[in-house]
């Protein structure tokens, strides 16, 4: 009867080690990004979709990804001088091109600070078709944003588009 009750306690206490374990896991999928010392700011909704689309598949074919959620994870590139509204992020296996992670003006702010930290972002994916004069414009705004200068003959003739994710949660590691 013993060797039973061993048995059975033997099995039970698998039993709860798997479970425990498969709750761990689901509490540390958004962990896994990144270093276990990394102590992540979370800012808006933070970040709850486990499955990550490389920033280069969006860009290489963004209309696959319009309207979709996605979660995106790397390195941040640039953050929005003026309001903290927007971040680029360029991915660990991409080529360096950032894409923008663009949040709701106030509502979500990204310090400055957090330019070269370890970010995931999640959001739904915009790709806005522009003819040339939008697109000017939204280049001179993002030169502006940016203290930088703007030269119109820089623009060639098209098609111009953006693309970027309309943010709702990010993390962001603080070291």
């Amino acid at each position: 009867m013993n060797a039973t009750k061993t048995v059975v306690n033997a099995k039970n206490l698998s039993l709860g080690i798997l479970a425990v374990a498969g709750i761990l896991s689901l509490g540390l999928a958004n962990a896994a990004w990144a270093e276990s010392d990394c102590n992540a700011e979370t800012f808006g909704a933070g970040v709850d979709l486990e499955e990550t689309t490389a920033i280069a598949s969006i860009l290489a074919a963004p209309g696959d990804f319009d309207g979709k959620a996605v979660r995106v994870e790397g390195q941040v590139h640039e953050v929005c001088r003026m309001a903290g509204c927007w971040m680029e992020i360029v991915g660990d296996d991409d080529s360096g091109t950032p894409l923008k992670v663009k949040v709701e003006d106030g509502v979500i702010v990204f310090p400055v600070s957090t330019r070269g930290h370890k970010a995931i972002a999640q959001g739904t994916v915009e790709v806005k078709e522009m003819d040339r004069e939008r697109y000017v414009a939204h280049q001179q705004h993002l030169a502006d944003e940016m203290d930088e200068t703007f030269d119109e003959a820089s623009i060639g003739d098209g098609p111009f588009h953006s693309v970027q994710v309309l943010g709702t949660g990010a993390e962001v590691c603080s070291n």
